[in-house]
């Protein structure tokens, strides 16, 4: 440890060394007062603890601050008593360990505000209170927190009141990366909106922020400070809030987050990079050739002709001085401004632009001769070749099969140019032009009936600002004495995309083994071809990782689902539906997609029957049928419309998902956005609704005929020692659940009776 390190050290150890008077004061002070008739958890809900209870949560508002390791958060709840009468409430929050009450207030006049912290085994007392008071489970899903709890405050009938709580913490660190978390409720049917925000400072610059729970808007002030907001539609998201940040390093930062699963010999992993939180390049720095690439044919008549032309002007204008750019235009035939990319000047900008205003809409579309013509160009000397390629319609002259034009950009692209494809409308084949972009490193963009060409375009050229690191690749260091030894599978991205300016990576993976992970990562960075070398043991794999094998399966069920879709371009099968059905390589990815759709508790708009109710997953032949018609009908047979554009942008999604989809959200083939909350992923497990029981993804096939060996029954020892034991796995939170509940507990299958009424 460097002095510097050092001192930071001894200054956060001795800012909680000093408020560690003030815990045990705080806890010596918490006498074991009844409850008020409202119990306020803005984490899971409001407990009415008797009849006179009737508080709502309307809102939290969280402001979090982290320096230098120590993080400071101040929740402010908004609170509405819709009765006629005043209400007496107080609040309980369950907070991390090493949490320090800081302060509390609310409004109005009250004896002096106060709020004890309780430790875990205080904790757990109150928890089982409320439990038994109000016969609702929901808060055993907390047990193993430490807990604040304040003093009673009066909310006037009809009326509001706001509660702030401050509580200050040290952050675990790993290595470079950094962790927070805010307890929440996994529950599906809380919808109490949250804002949270997130403010980092740092001596060390930052690198990157990252939620696997939320999604994130991301703001730098500078190398030092970075500010993170959950975005607008993740406010109403259940579930814990996790954020983790890398400090930068010289050149990538990366960390790794494991979760544990000893019967497959390893478990999975998720490896978190981050680039320089400033430009540190020196001399050398990667510039752009940029191909537009723009549709002209009768199709594009009006406003969408009008539309490209100034997302092709505006990306002129983005281009730096000294990088190249080329234009190709096509409708029956293929014409380009230059005959090859152009250095930008005022003088070759000028002369552009007067080529896109003589540009008319008019012909058929020869998507085939377009894509060879940007693809075979002489490429310009120390550059990363990019092609932005913009269509309206299907293939209409020259070679018009799918499977033709998808082997130029694979088999045709001597340069390696990246194609970023943009479908104007739905009349277009969106599995090849996802194609196409997948297997260049790059993304396909829909542009929507009544959506702006020009903003989509403009969008995805900004992301391209400033290459950092250009074909990146991973690999796994084995030792070299002895066989080598296969350490990692089934990784997803399998081909890394190229990380711009303010990006990140997050590669999901199976690892076997328990020793620790070396990997090389290499690319050309800044120009030049450069490896960085990480070593990751693997003791802190956990299950509190759970995320982490989730998105994982559900990385992998997008790329079985898109094999399938691509499966469609061929029509010597499409063209016999009977041949089809009996395809094995359909029946072998349909079987393995059901599978982890089912354990995972991960469905999409194919596999969404699986929570149907009254569905029997044992009858084994009918599920199978049922996926299977979907997948030949929809992923297989579906090239263009609405209902194509739905299934691309569902699997672009999933394929390079980040963030959890505890709901099962997707858009349907009418771009209507639906949510499944028959199944409810828990901790690390993943549970189907069957009328009032909730039944272990483990088991759901063999329901009817599983017989459990022990019922245990709400509110009994057996059911606190049952809490206990399960939160040593950290699967608490599924006795959450309301109902009865079939899970696998140990070796041994258990039905847990939820609470009845009095």
């Amino acid at each position: 440890m460097n002095a510097r390190k050092g001192r930071a050290s001894v200054c956060v150890w001795g800012i909680l060394t000093l408020l560690t008077p003030l815990v045990a004061a705080q806890s010596a002070r918490s006498p074991q007062r009844p409850l008020a008739a409202n119990v306020i958890v803005p984490q899971s809900r409001a407990f009415a603890v008797d009849s006179s209870g009737s508080v709502q949560i309307t809102g939290v508002n969280v402001g979090v601050v982290i320096v230098e390791q120590v993080a400071t958060t101040t929740m402010d709840i908004s609170l509405r008593n819709p009765g006629r009468s005043r209400a007496e409430a107080e609040l309980i929050v369950p907070v991390p360990d090493g949490a320090v009450v800081r302060g509390f207030a609310f409004d109005g006049s009250a004896a002096e505000p106060t709020a004890a912290l309780l430790p875990k085994d205080e904790a757990r007392h109150m928890y089982d209170t409320i439990v038994a008071k109000i016969r609702d489970p929901a808060l055993l899903e907390f047990i193993g927190y430490n807990l604040i709890r304040s003093s009673v405050f009066p909310i006037a009938a009809g009326g509001t009141q706001k509660v702030r709580l401050t509580y200050e913490q040290l952050l675990p660190r790993d290595g470079a990366r950094i962790d927070y978390e805010l307890p929440r409720s996994e529950s599906l049917e809380y919808n109490v909106p949250w804002n949270i925000t997130v403010k980092i400072k740092s001596k060390t610059p930052i690198s990157t922020a990252y939620s696997p729970s939320h999604n994130l808007d991301t703001t730098r002030g500078g190398p030092h400070d970075l500010s993170v907001r959950i975005t607008s539609d993740a406010a109403t998201v259940p579930g814990p809030f996790r954020l983790s940040y890398l400090l930068a390093a010289n050149g990538v930062s990366a960390s790794l987050l494991a979760y544990p699963d000893p019967q497959g010999g390893g478990g999975y992993f998720l490896l978190l990079a981050g680039l320089p939180a400033e430009p540190l390049g020196g001399p050398v720095v990667i510039r752009r050739e940029i191909t537009l690439v723009i549709d002209h044919s009768g199709s594009m008549r009006g406003g969408k002709l009008d539309q490209a032309r100034e997302a092709a002007m505006q990306v002129l204008a983005g281009l730096e001085e000294g990088e190249a750019f080329n234009i190709i235009v096509y409708n029956d035939t293929v014409k380009s401004f230059s005959a090859r990319p152009v250095i930008k000047t005022a003088e070759t900008e000028h002369a552009a632009r007067e080529y896109l205003n003589r540009l008319r809409a008019g012909g058929g579309t020869n998507i085939h001769d377009a894509l060879l013509a940007a693809l075979q160009a002489e490429p310009t000397a120390e550059m990363l070749p990019i092609v932005l390629f913009l269509t309206d319609g299907l293939p209409t002259v020259g070679q018009t099969s799918e499977t033709a034009i998808r082997k130029v950009a694979s088999e045709q692209n001597p340069s390696q140019r990246r194609i970023f494809t943009f479908g104007v409308g739905v009349d277009v084949n969106t599995p090849l032009l996802q194609k196409i972009a997948t297997e260049t490193r790059a993304k396909a963009t829909f542009v929507l009936p009544k959506e702006d060409v020009e903003v989509k375009v403009a969008q995805v050229f900004k992301g391209l600002k400033g290459p950092i690191l250009t074909a990146p690749a991973l690999d796994v260091v084995t030792p070299l004495a002895g066989p080598p030894i296969t350490r990692i599978t089934e990784v997803m991205p399998s081909k890394l995309p190229d990380l711009f300016e303010g990006d990140q990576l997050v590669v999901l993976g199976r690892y076997f083994g328990s020793d620790p992970l070396d990997f090389v990562f290499r690319g050309d960075y800044f120009g030049r071809p450069r490896e960085f070398h990480f070593s990751f043991p693997l003791d802190q794999a956990t299950t509190r990782n759970a995320f982490v094998p989730r998105l994982w399966a559900s990385r992998r069920i997008a790329h079985l689902i898109d094999t399938i879709r691509q499966m469609g371009a061929d029509p010597s099968v499409m063209g016999n539906t009977y041949a089809v059905a009996d395809d094995p390589k359909l029946n072998e990815l349909t079987e393995e997609i059901v599978r982890l759709s089912t354990e995972f508790g991960i469905l999409t708009e194919y596999t969404a029957f699986l929570a149907r109710e009254g569905m029997d997953l044992s009858k084994r032949d009918e599920v199978m049928a049922e996926a299977n018609g979907n997948f030949q009908k929809r992923a297989m047979a579906t090239r263009s419309g609405m209902g194509s554009v739905n299934q691309t942008m569902n699997l672009a999604g999933q394929a390079e998902q980040q963030t959890l989809n505890r709901d099962n959200t997707f858009y349907d083939e009418n771009m209507n956005r639906v949510a499944i909350t028959a199944v409810q992923q828990v901790n690390d497990l993943a549970f189907f609704q069957r009328g009032n029981r909730w039944v272990d993804s483990r088991v759901v096939e063999r329901e009817n005929e599983a017989e459990p060996r022990r019922v245990i029954a709400f509110g009994t020892a057996e059911f606190a020692a049952l809490a206990d034991h399960l939160a040593s796995e950290n699967r608490q939170g599924l006795i959450a659940l309301r109902g009865d509940i079939l899970v696998i507990v140990g070796d041994e299958l258990v039905l847990v009776k939820g609470p009845t009424a009095d």
